[in-house]
């Protein structure tokens, strides 16, 4: 699968997950299982919300880094590595979608809350999943590829 349709899918699942969030947990938070609530949250920062009220910074940080994504793709050695800068490719553009093009003020909609963590959302998830994954293929390198 291309860094491409990687992405594609990622924003989808990202979207469409954040769309019935603000639908359906407006009405109040949902108890899965153990500490997973499904509970409808705004996030104006970064990661961890850190760098509150910055959502102009944050929109040009993740533009650069979908440009620095983009030319790792390019230069990818195999398509699992495209794939996996897919996955943080799509996480960015999912969060800058909210940032841009949602009336939340530039804030982020995050809703799966597991209580020992912060409360996140798709786009998160794949972005901490890509970053995991991009650091072992760039440890698992062998010299001189």
């Amino acid at each position: 699968m291309s860094a491409v349709a990687v992405a594609g899918l990622v924003v989808l699942v990202d979207q469409l997950t954040k769309r019935w969030a603000l639908d359906r947990l407006a009405r109040g938070p949902i108890h899965v299982i153990g500490t997973l609530d499904l509970a409808l949250t705004r996030n104006r920062g970064s990661a961890f919300s850190l760098f509150q009220g910055f959502a102009g910074v944050l929109v040009a940080v993740a533009v650069i880094l979908v440009g620095a994504l983009l030319v790792m793709v390019y230069r990818a050695p195999s398509l699992s590595r495209a794939a996996v800068c897919g996955l943080i490719i799509g996480g960015a553009i999912g969060n800058l979608s909210d940032r841009m093009f949602r009336d939340e003020h530039g804030a982020v909609v995050d809703f799966i809350d597991l209580h020992f963590w912060p409360t996140f959302n798709v786009a998160d998830a794949c972005i901490v999943i890509g970053c995991l994954l991009l650091a072992l293929s760039l440890l698992r390198r062998t010299p001189g590829s």
